[in-house]
């Protein structure tokens, strides 16, 4: 089941379904301002037809469960691999030594090493930024790294920002990155578990909700981990000021359309309740107060959907997607598919594309199936889109139109 706000889509919604031919079944929800949509099987045989043909061709494979990929200037691709290795991929082969001198990591449960950036002046200072988990069971937080890559080592290995406060367990460490237009980044925070996690005796969930933390948060800073001054909460006596954006559970899809600089991200719910957001600075998005998702034990986490002052998912995937990877596709390789959303799903094994219109309101979503979980997809510099598979043989698939 898909929802999808229909104050903000409904008309493009409409129109789609019109030109389309879709049926579909619209039912107003009563403690709900969305509306859900059920498209009919008329919708899979409509996407075969509106979108060109695609094969998946296998580029590398042997990747021990990755998580995330890069690109440096020269084609190379970086790659992670949650036990906490760090792989490139030269002229299409993958070197057999990993790279040397990452951070140790503690893979457990969700964490490990996960995100790997390049800075956008490469060429001048070498550094590349990853994102890991850190500590013990007991105590961990996700730690951001910068380093210089230098033949097949890290070097110069500084952590620019470490999460509080600390907590429990293997889960939720978020990780994301992404670069903005004016070299800020953007990171991704996980609210620190499910229940019965607790910190200082509450559900660790609760910490989305609270400015003095950075749990379930999207955080902005500089290249070098200091805080931009113009960030939304900076000079606020009880908020950490790297905060950009909370009530966020997991975001683990995080992209930035370089055209118009919006901010797009795709968070997991718990049961059900997974979303796709427009991030704002400054903003409420909601968790735990307002949510989608059901316990995992069943019943209700929360009864509101929506509340004011808190800002609405513009899609809830329910069930779960398990969402992944994400990136805004401008390439030439698909020409009608510019503008255009692409989001990873772990459980459901697919991409989804989200058919954008000119004026960024979503009218369809087309799924694209895959053999193993999708952890992370991206754009190429060569315009093709790459999908990273999470899987003990995991593969990098390049996505490319039938000729």
């Amino acid at each position: 089941m898909r929802l999808i706000n229909p104050k903000l889509f409904y008309p493009a919604i409409l129109n789609a379904m019109i030109l389309l031919g879709i049926g579909g079944c619209f039912s107003s929800s009563n403690s709900s301002n969305n509306s859900t949509i059920q498209p009919t099987t008329n919708q899979s045989s409509q996407a075969s037809s509106t979108q060109p043909e695609v094969k998946q061709v296998t580029v590398i494979e042997g990747l021990e469960h990755p998580w995330a990929m890069d690109w440096l200037p020269n084609g190379d691709i970086l790659v992670t691999e949650r036990p906490g290795r760090l792989r490139i991929i030269k002229n299409g082969k993958l070197e057999p030594q990993p790279i040397q001198g990452v951070p140790e990591v503690f893979a457990v449960g969700q964490g490990g090493l996960l995100d790997v950036a390049v800075h956008p002046n490469f060429s001048e200072n070498g550094y590349i930024y990853l994102t890991y988990a850190s500590g013990n069971r007991g105590s961990n937080q996700t730690k951001i790294a910068r380093a210089t890559l230098k033949e097949n080592g890290l070097q110069d290995v500084k952590v620019i920002f470490e999460v509080s406060p600390l907590k429990t367990g293997g889960q939720h460490f978020g990780s994301r990155l992404q670069w903005l237009k004016d070299g800020t980044l953007l990171a991704s925070i996980g609210d620190g578990g499910n229940p019965p996690l607790k910190i200082d005796g509450e559900l660790s969930r609760k910490q989305a909700q609270k400015l003095d933390s950075y749990l379930g948060k999207l955080i902005r800073i500089n290249d070098d981990g200091s805080i931009p001054d113009d960030n939304p909460f900076v000079g606020q006596e009880t908020a950490n000021p790297a905060i950009w954006s909370y009530g966020h559970r997991n975001i683990q899809g995080l992209t930035v359309n370089k055209k118009s600089g919006e901010i797009w991200s795709t968070e997991h719910g718990s049961r059900g309740g997974d979303e796709l957001n427009k991030i704002v600075a400054g903003e409420n998005y909601g968790w735990p107060v307002v949510t989608h998702s059901k316990e995992y034990t069943g019943g209700e986490i929360s009864d509101q959907r929506s509340l004011p002052g808190m800002v609405d998912p513009l899609v809830v995937w329910t069930p779960a997607i398990a969402p992944s990877g994400l990136t805004v596709y401008d390439g030439d390789q698909f020409r009608e598919w510019k503008g255009d959303l692409f989001a990873g799903g772990l459980v459901a094994r697919e991409v989804i594309r989200i058919d954008l219109n000119d004026t960024g309101e979503i009218v369809a979503e087309y799924p694209l199936k895959f053999e193993q979980r999708v952890r992370d997809v991206k754009q190429g510099p060569d315009g093709f889109i790459y999908v990273l598979t999470d899987d003990p043989n995991g593969k990098l698939i390049r996505l490319e139109p039938m000729k």
